[in-house]
């Protein structure tokens, strides 16, 4: 690997959503600015900028992982996926996304993006899990206009609506 200099751009490529892409980038540039300002990959939004309010959650390689901790020379070769990578094809609302409509489960939508990303990789991780371990797994997350309850009715159903559907897979 050469030497970076902290002013020139250098390529990072990766995979978004399931696409090649490349973007420049300095070695001091974070995820979060490559994905919305270098890919206008803007459902991936930036809070608090200190990894505790887990608005810019993204999966790299199949973890969740804060967008605005992350270098961008570090996802390069790998695979991110962001909110944007849920929808099953376009124009159509995946299983978790038309949970939380349906429970409403955002107001400003704000935090929305990084705790589907989160309940994501949970529910893929463990697709049984329980109610205590979705609340463990969403304490990473701040949302100041919804509150909790609508989003745990909304991850339950989710969960539930998951398994149902992997049950009927396996009859079928």
């Amino acid at each position: 690997m050469p030497k970076l200099t902290k002013s020139e751009r250098y390529p990072v490529r990766f995979t978004l959503n399931g696409r090649p892409v490349e973007a420049w980038a300095e070695p001091r540039t974070l995820l979060t600015d490559v994905l919305r300002h270098g890919l206008g990959s803007t459902g991936t939004h930036v809070g608090c900028e200190h990894g505790v309010c887990g608005a810019c959650t993204v999966e790299i390689d199949g973890e969740p992982a804060r967008a605005c901790l992350v270098l961008a020379g570090q996802v390069d070769g790998q695979a991110v996926r962001t909110v944007e990578g849920l929808e099953p094809e376009a124009g159509r609302l995946s299983v978790l996304q038309d949970a939380f409509r349906r429970h409403h489960g955002l107001q400003c939508g704000f935090c929305t993006p990084g705790i589907l990303m989160t309940l994501d990789c949970l529910f893929r991780a463990r697709p049984d899990a329980d109610e205590a371990e979705i609340r463990d797994h969403l304490s990473g997350h701040l949302c100041r206009c919804t509150g909790y309850a609508p989003i745990m009715r909304a991850a339950l159903d989710a969960r539930d609506r998951f398994n149902q559907a992997r049950r009927e897979e396996t009859h079928a």
